[in-house]
C-alpha cells in the first residue's frame, strides 16, 4: 500500500497509532480512499479543520454512517471539536432526520465520550423556556430566513398549522436557541444533514439560501460540499451543488 506523504501525515493526525484493520484486509482500497480523503481532497481548500470535521460528523449522521461515525468522532476531537459540539450536532439532527435515525448516534457518541474520560451529562446548554421557546424559535427564523417569516407559527390551513408551530417551538426554539453553536455552524450542519441525506432537495435549496443569507457564502457551502464528498458520494454532493447555485442564482 503506497500512501503519499500528506495523506500519512493526515490520517496519523486522526487516528495516532490506530491503523486500520482494512490496511491488512483492503490495502487497495485504502490506498485510493486514503490518498484521496486525506490529501487530495483535504489539500483542496482551505477549511478549517475544526470546521471540517463538524461537517463530516454531520454528514455521517445524514447518511447514517454509523461506524464511520464513532470513528471520526475520536478524530474529531483531537482536531478541536469539542464534546458539547459534537451532542449539539447530534441533538439538532433530530429535527431533520428524526430519533430512529439519531438514537444510534447519541448512543455511540457517548460511548466514545466516556472511552475518552469525559464526564456525563455535559453542562447544560438550554437558552429558553418550555413557555417561551415559540416566540423564541420564531424570532430565530425571523434572524435566518428573514422578515418575511414572522408569526410563522401562525401561518397556514388549520388543520396543518400545527407543523409550522412544531417547526417555531421545536425545530428552532428547542435546538437553534441553544449554546453550544451559532447560527452559522447550524445552518452549515443542517446543510450537511439535507445533502447527506437525500431526497429533501426543496428544503436544501431553502437552507442553502438560508446559509448564504447569514454568511455562510457560496465558496464556502462548495467547500463543505467538497470535503463532505468522500462520504456521501457522487450523486448526493452533485445534488447539493445544484442546490446552493439555485439558492446562489435565486438571490441576486
Amino acid at each position: 500500500m503506497e500512501l503519499t506523504e500528506n495523506a500519512k501525515a493526515y490520517y496519523e493526525r486522526m487516528f495516532p497509532g490506530e491503523p486500520s484493520p482494512w490496511m491488512e484486509t483492503d490495502p487497495e482500497f485504502m490506498e485510493r480512499f486514503c490518498n484521496f480523503a486525506c490529501d487530495e481532497v483535504v489539500r483542496q481548500d482551505d477549511l478549517d479543520d475544526r470546521t471540517r470535521f463538524m461537517a463530516i460528523l454531520a454528514t455521517l449522521l445524514g447518511c447514517q454512517g454509523l461506524d464511520a461515525f464513532r470513528r471520526m468522532m475520536k478524530a474529531s476531537l483531537r482536531f478541536g471539536v469539542t464534546p458539547v459540539e459534537v451532542k449539539e450536532i447530534i441533538y439538532q439532527a433530530t429535527a431533520y432526520l428524526g430519533l430512529g435515525r439519531t438514537a444510534p448516534f447519541l448512543t455511540a457518541a457517548n460511548q466514545v465520550l466516556r472511552e475518552e474520560g469525559v464526564s456525563l451529562p455535559l453542562p447544560g446548554q438550554a437558552t429558553t423556556e418550555l413557555s417561551e421557546r415559540t416566540e423564541a424559535g420564531n424570532q430565530v427564523q425571523v434572524d435566518i430566513f428573514g422578515e418575511g417569516m414572522r408569526g410563522f407559527e401562525n401561518s397556514g390551513p388549520e388543520e396543518s398549522r400545527h407543523i409550522n408551530r412544531f417547526l417555531a417551538d421545536n425545530c428552532f426554539g428547542d435546538y437553534y436557541t441553544r449554546k453550544g453553536l451559532d447560527y452559522k455552524q447550524r445552518e452549515m450542519i443542517t446543510f450537511c444533514f439535507l445533502s447527506a441525506q437525500g431526497g429533501c432537495e426543496p428544503q436544501l435549496t431553502s437552507h442553502a439560501a438560508a446559509n448564504l443569507r447569514i454568511g455562510n457564502d457560496k465558496a464556502f457551502l462548495i467547500k463543505i460540499i467538497t470535503q463532505c464528498l468522500p462520504y456521501i458520494g457522487y450523486p448526493r454532493s452533485l445534488n447539493a451543488l445544484r442546490c446552493v447555485n439555485t439558492a446562489a442564482e435565486q438571490s441576486k
